[in-house]
């Protein structure tokens, strides 16, 4: 049996902030939906990833904004995911040489930290 993440909550203060950051970074706006009021749910997706993430109101995350720190994405070139990032003026942080990877960090708006892992040849 399969065991598939697809979906990660993460939290934040300002919806439309968090939805202009991750669409200017070139992930995919999935939905964007208001089903009532009260509850928005936004869903985005990395390029390539079989996992989204979501954020909105009435969701119920019990997690402060700014606290996420421990999603890590892995792309084929930290050299060029970190270019890509400070060309959309995205304070990158890297490329941090390691035995297990090459390793950049970035923080969204509110101050959750994203590491994107360029894995090492195997």
């Amino acid at each position: 049996m399969d065991w598939k993440i697809e979906l990660i909550f993460v939290p934040v203060t300002d919806v439309d902030r968090a939805k202009e950051f991750y669409e200017r970074i070139g992930w995919n706006v999935d939905h964007d939906q208001t089903p009532f009021d009260g509850l928005r749910f936004v869903q985005v997706t990395p390029p390539g990833s079989a996992c989204s993430i979501a954020f909105g109101t009435g969701l119920g995350i019990d997690l402060e904004p700014g606290r996420q720190k421990t999603v890590q994405l892995v792309v084929a070139d930290a050299d060029e995911a970190l270019a890509h990032l400070k060309g959309v003026d995205v304070d990158a942080r890297g490329v941090d040489e390691q035995a297990w990877g090459r390793f950049v960090q970035f923080d969204d708006p509110d101050g959750n930290t994203w590491t994107l892992q360029q894995l090492p040849p195997r």
